[in-house]
This record gives C-alpha cells, structure tokens and sequence, in this order.
C-alpha cells in the first residue's frame, strides 16, 4: 500500500528504508530542503544500548532542585506559563519511582539491542559509511558517588543482555589512554564493547538516497499544517509549500515521525501524546593531532555529556534545556560544554573553531518512545525517542514497518497498540490518548 511517512529525520528516513524494503509505496515529507536537518544533524553519534538508564530515575528530582538557577545545568526546566511542561513534569515525576526506571530500563535495553543489530545488519546488506567506529563506549565517572551508583545501574541493565562491565579508573585510561590528559580524576566507569558511534547527519543522507534508489518519493520544504479524518480513518494531510500555496497529500497509511513536533500536527485530530520538546547542544572540533583526541566513543554521565569521534571531527554533546520549542543557541551552555571537554581533552582539537548547534530532542517523560498504531485506523506513530534516536532508529522503522504490514515486532516491547503493550499495561488498545501510555 501507499504509506505516507511524515518527517525525513533519523526515524522518517529508517521507518521508509524498512517499510520500502517490506514492499510498500513510500513518500517521505518534510519541512526542511533535505533529509537529517533538524536533530539529527549534530547530536552526540552515539550507538549507545548501555546509555538506558532514563532522566526520571529516583535521584532525579534531587538533582534537579540542586541545579535551579544554573544556567549551566546538565537538566535545565526553564520556569514558564506552558501547561504542556507542567503536565509532562508530573509525568516525568511519576516515572522516579524504582519500579518505573527499572521497567524502562529494560524497554530501552531491548529495543537498544535490537535496533543496533538491525543497524548492523543494514550496514552488511548495503556498505553505507557514515564515520562510524566499532570501538564500544565507555561511561566515566570523577566522583566515587556517581560510580557506585552507575554499578548500580549497570547491574540493572545486565539482567536485560546488556554487555556492560565495571572497570576501574586504570582500566578506563587503557581502554581510552586519551583520558590520561584529564584535568580531574577518573574514579571508574562501565564498559560496553558492543556499543558504536557514527555521525548521524551523514546516515541519514546517505540512507535517503539508497531509499530513492528504492523507488522511495521525497516531498523537501513543505509544511505540515494538519491531518484531515475520515471516520476512523485519516484521509489526507493538509500542506503548505514555501510560497504559502496549500496542497494535500493523501495515502492509505500514515506514519508520524515529527520527533517534538509530532504532538502540533497530532492534536489537529485530537490526539495528545506526551511528547516534550528537551533541548540538546553540541560543540564540534576539528581535530589537530588524532593522537590527542579520544577514538573510543565516551559517556562523562555526571556533566550528561557524550563524546564522539567522527572522523577527523569531535562531536561533544548533551544537557536538556525544557524550554519549549525555542531552537535558538544559549552560547552559555555550549561554552560550558566547551569547558568541560578542555578540561577532559585538553589537546583534543582546536577549541577556538568550535562549531555550535542546538536541537529539539522529542522526549517522553520515561525516555520510552511511542510507537506502533494510534486510534485510527490507518495513523501510526514513531515519535519520542528524546537521547537515544540514534540508537533506535533502526530497530524503530523495522519495528514500525512490521506493524503496518500486519507482523509482530520481533522485540519484545510495549508497542502501542499491540498486544504485547496490553499485556505490560503500558497502552490500552483503542485509547483515544497515547499519552496514557506511561503509567
């Protein structure tokens, strides 16, 4: 059948690669001129099964009153009249709870899982390249705290596959001797050999143009103004081009994959999701010495930062900025994440010509993304996937694909709609909100 994919991001363009694959008509629409524009563009390249434990665990509110007032904070919640935030920090309250973390950790481990074979196996079937390195990653931690509860943690993800291992503060310089330049002491951290990197931006493009070579349609800069309903059916959506002329494009399936944006176009139908715009920043750097700069792909958990290498580029990204759908770069933040990486690579790059970039991270409040069928018949949604879009991407469009073919995800994960979502109580088949998805 003809299906209509909204969104040409990482999930856009990974749920029309699989979906052209299962034998689907596929058109893929978007906003921007080209494919991987918005927060794929420069996020932190991090394959990352090992980095599931989610923003809401129980140390979290602490945490979080701990930063009120710091521009610099890893977890920012700019106060605001927007009763969408409001609503998504109850939820994201809700989901501190042990047994919440421990559950969502162990979606995100699977589907992590998951996602990075179907990756992998994409990477076999077609040769794309994309600055990726298969060298794991490593979680470090400079106060001895924040390790002990990363072992915790790790412990956690263990019982879900992951690969993970405690390693000590020698055996963190082995794994990257670049650490051995750090300005602050490494007190340990978790290894995770399976895990990869690569830049996202160039999947994305690159990925895109295979599905063209597939027979996959791109529809570039045009908006997205609603979905038009037919019944128990959505019949169309309603576009708008550069030039304010409107158009509409209609199919007999329709997926959302609007990543923070997905919610605006929902809620022209009535659907509410609970989907928050989280901002990320990062800084990228040309490298100068190769010898100075990390090639194994790092994690500093308590600045909420990541690190990778991608090429002759370092990508250094993170913290979460709540402040609605303002793109715009706080040169502050990036500053800080610019100090820090100074700090941990002193002789990684060239500080000076560091580039910076700010994106719209979809987040839901257990960091578990919504997919699978909504309450139409025809509409799907791929959307929510906050950090770990990358990481999920693959294993997101396979599994988005199966469903509206009419198979069973091979993963075991609360899909929405789908039975074994009911079975988990995460969804209750034919709800008119998604957003009761995360109880």
């Amino acid at each position: 059948m003809h299906v209509l994919v909204l969104g040409a991001g990482l999930i856009g363009t990974a749920s029309a690669w699989f979906l052209a694959q299962s034998g689907h008509r596929v058109t893929v629409v978007d906003r921007q001129p080209g494919p991987g524009l918005e927060t794929s563009y420069a996020n932190g390249g991090q394959i990352s099964v090992s980095h599931a434990e989610p923003w809401a665990n129980p140390h979290a509110p602490l945490q979080i009153l701990k930063w009120i007032g710091r521009d610099d904070a890893p977890l920012l919640f700019r106060l605001r009249a927007d009763p969408a935030l409001w609503f998504w920090g109850l939820r994201f309250l809700r989901e501190c709870t042990t047994a919440r973390t421990r559950h969502n950790i162990g979606q995100l481990v699977r589907l992590g899982m998951y996602s990075r074979a179907a990756l992998q196996a994409l990477r076999r079937e077609t040769g794309i390249e994309y600055d990726h390195l298969e060298r794991g990653i490593l979680h470090f931690y400079t106060t001895a705290p924040t390790f002990a509860a990363a072992v915790r943690a790790n412990e956690t993800m263990a019982e879900h596959g992951c690969d993970g291992r405690v390693v000590d503060a020698e055996e963190c310089m082995a794994i990257e001797p670049v650490l051995r330049q750090a300005r602050v002491p490494i007190t340990g951290g978790t290894f995770t050999p399976g895990d990869e990197s690569g830049d996202a931006h160039k999947f994305t493009t690159r990925l895109a143009a295979l599905c063209r070579r597939d027979g996959v349609e791109f529809v570039h800069g045009v908006r997205m103004d609603r979905l038009v309903r037919a019944g128990s059916r959505i019949s169309r959506v309603d576009v708008v081009d550069p030039d304010g002329q409107r158009g509409e494009l209609s199919a007999d399936a329709f997926v959302v994959a609007l990543g923070s944006y997905s919610p605006l176009l929902l809620r022209t139908i009535g659907v509410s999701v609970p989907v928050y715009p989280a901002k990320g920043y990062s800084i990228t750097l040309p490298v100068e010495q190769s010898r100075d700069a990390p090639t194994v792909s790092l994690t500093d958990d308590e600045h909420k930062l990541v690190v990778s290498r991608l090429g002759n580029r370092l990508r250094v990204a993170g913290t979460a900025e709540f402040n609605g759908y303002d793109t715009s770069i706080d040169v502050a933040r990036c500053e800080a994440i610019r100090a820090r990486a100074a700090v941990l690579f002193p002789r990684a790059g060239d500080f000076a010509r560091a580039e910076y970039w700010a994106g719209l991270r979809p987040a839901t409040p257990g960091n578990v993304p919504l997919i699978g069928p909504c309450r139409f018949e025809n509409l799907y949604l791929n959307t929510g996937h906050g950090t770990l879009g990358w990481t999920h991407s693959c294993g997101s469009g396979k599994a988005i694909a199966d469903i509206v073919s009419g198979r069973t995800p091979e993963v075991d994960f609360a899909f929405l709609g789908t039975r074994s979502a009911a079975a988990t109580g995460a969804y209750r088949p034919g709800s008119v909100n998604p957003g009761d998805a995360r109880r």
